[in-house]
Parts: C-alpha cells; structure tokens; sequence
C-alpha cells in the first residue's frame, strides 16, 4: 500500500524486528484507512472524529520521533508538496493528502 515511502527507509537505522515492523505497517495503514473513510464520509478535518485519528497518527509518529508542533506540521506539509509521500497518498485516494495536512495544522496548533 505505501510502496513509495519505502524510498526512505533505508535513511533510517532502525533496528525493528520483522515483527515489528510488520505491526508498524499494519497499524500505519489501519490510521491512514481511518483518514479515507472520513474524507470520503464527508467530515471536515475539523471534526472530532478526525482529530482523533490525528492524536492517533501523532501517537504513531511519537513512536519513532518526538516531534514539535512546526516539525509536525512540516511532517504533513510532505503530503501535499510533491514528494513521494504525496504520490502515496494520491494514489491511495485523491485529496487524501491535502485532508491530512489540514487536519493535523488543526490538531498540532491546538495540540502542542
């Protein structure tokens, strides 16, 4: 599902089991599922239920890196300029990385 962002793992020395990163991948692609189904059940980014998948997307994101309110909003600024985690995004639904991008400036200049 998220092929592309492969691209940049082999920048990260990160000593994960096969399990582990199994476990990453399925809960990574579980929260982003989550992002579809509000985007195509028509709720804003400003809508609860979306700012919680955000907290969980943050939570996720926490896992590997702490970071700061800006570093979290350049995080998801890389899901809509054109990068390989926008293509992915596209890929996946049309729009979804603009929604996410939307929704996680909302969360993080409310969150952090």
């Amino acid at each position: 599902m998220f092929g592309r962002q492969g691209e940049y793992a082999s920048q990260f020395n990160q000593n994960y089991t096969q399990e582990e990163e199994s476990q990453y991948k399925e809960d990574f692609s579980r929260i982003t599922l989550n992002f579809v189904e509000a985007k195509k059940a028509g709720l804003p980014p400003t809508d609860p239920s979306v700012q919680t998948l955000v907290q969980q997307h943050f939570d996720f994101i926490s896992k590997f890196w702490k970071p700061s309110k800006e570093a979290y909003k350049n995080l998801a600024m890389t899901y809509i300029l054109p990068t390989a985690y926008k293509d992915s995004y596209e890929d996946i639904e049309k729009g979804l990385g603009k929604y996410t991008y939307d929704a996680v400036v909302i969360w993080a200049n409310n969150n952090l």
